[in-house]
């Protein structure tokens, strides 16, 4: 029986702990620093309700409303949620560092008390801001930062500028933002690791307050310049949801959506050049930490046979903005242009990969040719200094194919030296029958040529004056210029309609408007004329005969339906080469 109470008492000691374990009464102010013609909001919120709910005296402020009471009760999946909060409004009477004391409320027997909060109260702000509107509130609870992993880095070294998105606890964002300015990045290669709308939610602190973030986007960039360089804002519309004071049936708070604009605001870098001192003849700017090789993928081969040279520069650093540094081989090799292979990803930490000039190289001559090292340089910005690196030397044996004199002329026996024996082909390129003959030398003063040279640009003078006043004439003649133009208009048309006999439509739109253009430049009409009656007067007008006129009037008509209506390639053809006959049938009869 003792046993059985004493696990009765473990029981009841148990649950009154847990009880007293899910308890939670806090205090949350609106913001820990205000001017003194400012408002502050105080909430007392506790998960169960309670009694004797005591405030502290707010010394240094004076209560200008409250309290508000709101209580939330649901049920949801069968767990129930509570919640009662107690809201005042404080005006602060002094600046300075103020602190408001502890609330007090008794829940099941026992006294809760809440932790003291510190608040600065400053000079008075020139528009004072009110925590109940939800403007004000949207713009103090999310915010939009840039960060640069490196605000003075090298040229050509790489910065990665990661862009948070900071929401805080007191609002939310239900819907989709979307970005209204992008940054172009001048004076940077750059590319962008987009979240691509996978974002993940993280705990951070922003200003020392806990925050809840994402990470929008991550961009690498390699500053091309040095000195000083801007680093453009990113820009967002955002809806923000703001809970507001007044509650449903259900004691949930009501919310309010404001969409606002938001900035990372612009970021400014140092960029600082390449020291001078210990560059290397080579160096072609590559930044990083990098490996370099040379290799071919045979040594042994016959000539007129093909093998790989290659040059490799792999590591983490500026790989696509460098060049690698090229081979030099001998005159017996025949080498062609290298492929380039490229092999780099962008993480983080920037370009990472590595890439390949591949050349053919084929020898012409049996023969044993050495390629000789190359070097590649780079500068490491971690330690700060240039690193070279130098290939292993390769040597290339061609065992069967024609031999060059400079080949035959190095045997030697196993006794001694050999006889040098030239080749009679070595020096088949000398001429050794010159055939010279004597230069005849011409005077050049006071020749022909001379005097065309010094008289000609004289004679040029009046050719000129004839055509400048011509042009002018012509230039001043506004209507013959816009004839002209009309004119040259309708051929324009006239070809491009036979250009597309084979597209009906496309004939029929150019062919009428050949026709408008070419009645501008004979009629000197504006298309706001264009009405058959109206031309078939000005036609006549203009002693045109009147089967012309009616034949123009017809193709006219053709033009409109022609468009509309199905139309063999018969007609097509017949009605282009009638718009021939007939222009030319007006030009020979227009008065």
């Amino acid at each position: 029986m003792k046993l059985k109470n004493f696990i009765y008492i473990v029981i009841f000691m148990f649950s009154c702990t847990m009880v007293q374990a899910q308890v939670k009464f806090d205090a949350k102010v609106s913001k820990k620093r205000l001017g003194i013609n400012e408002r502050l909001r105080i909430d007392f919120e506790m998960n169960q309700d309670g009694d004797n709910f005591n405030p502290p005296n707010f010394n240094g402020f004076k209560v200008v409303g409250g309290p508000n009471q709101a209580v939330s009760n649901s049920w949801i999946n069968g767990k129930r949620t509570y919640s009662k909060t107690y809201s005042y409004f404080l005006s602060p009477e002094t600046r300075g560092n103020v602190t408001i004391g502890q609330a007090t409320i008794e829940i099941a027997g026992e006294t809760y008390k809440t932790l003291p909060i510190d608040v600065e109260v400053t000079a008075a702000v020139a528009v004072p801001k009110d925590g109940n509107n939800a403007d004000y509130v949207a713009s103090e609870n999310v915010h939009l930062v840039a960060e640069v992993s490196n605000s003075n880095p090298y040229l050509n070294e790489a910065i990665t500028v990661v862009y948070k998105m900071y929401v805080s606890k007191d609002v939310s964002i239900t819907s989709s933002w979307r970005e209204i300015d992008n940054p172009k990045y001048e004076d940077f290669w750059s590319q962008n690791i987009d979240a691509q709308g996978n974002y993940k939610v993280y705990d951070g602190k922003y200003k020392g307050e806990d925050y809840r973030y994402v990470v929008l986007r991550t961009t690498v960039l390699y500053p091309q310049k040095t000195g000083k360089l801007s680093i453009e804002p990113l820009t967002l519309d955002v809806p923000i949801d703001v809970p507001g004071n007044r509650r449903d049936l259900f004691g949930r708070r009501l919310t309010t959506r404001v969409n606002k604009t938001i900035s990372a605001g612009n970021r400014t870098i140092t960029v600082k050049p390449l020291p001078i001192e210990g560059k290397p003849d080579g160096f072609s700017g590559a930044v990083g930490d990098f490996q370099f090789k040379m290799y071919s993928n045979k040594n042994v081969l016959d000539a007129k046979e093909a093998l790989e040279l290659k040059t490799t520069v792999a590591g983490d650093g500026n790989l696509k903005l460098f060049e690698l540094p090229s081979v030099n081989l001998p005159s017996a090799l025949e080498v062609y242009e290298p492929e380039r292979v490229e092999n780099v990803r962008t993480n983080k930490r920037g370009m990472t990969g590595s890439i390949t000039d591949t050349y053919t190289v084929v020898p012409q001559f049996k023969g044993v040719y050495p390629i000789r090292p190359i070097t590649f340089s780079y500068f490491d910005p971690r330690t700060e200094t240039y690193k070279t690196i130098t290939s292993k030397e390769i040597v290339i044996t061609v065992e069967n194919g024609p031999v060059t004199a400079q080949t035959t002329q190095g045997l030697q026996t196993q006794n001694g030296n050999q006889e040098v024996v030239a080749s009679k082909e070595q020096f088949k390129y000398i001429k050794l029958n010159a055939d010279l003959k004597p230069m005849q030398q011409e005077v050049f003063f006071k020749s022909t040529l001379f005097w065309s040279m010094v008289g000609g640009p004289f004679l040029l003078i009046p050719l000129f004056i004839i055509g400048g006043k011509k042009r002018k004439k012509r230039l001043a003649d506004v209507q013959g210029n816009k004839l002209r133009k009309a004119d040259k208009l309708a051929r324009k048309y006239l070809s491009e309609a036979k250009k597309n006999i084979d597209n009906q439509v496309v004939f029929y739109e150019a062919l009428e408007r050949a026709f408008h253009n070419y009645l501008k430049a004979k009629l000197s009409i504006e298309t706001s004329e264009f009405s058959k009656e109206s031309i078939s007067k000005l036609l006549l007008e203009r002693q045109i005969e009147p089967e012309t006129v009616t034949e123009f009037i017809g193709l006219l008509t053709s033009c409109e339906f022609a468009r509309y209506t199905p139309t063999s390639d018969v007609t097509i053809q017949s009605d282009y080469n009638k718009a021939v006959s007939t222009i030319t049938a007006i030009d020979k009869q227009i008065q």
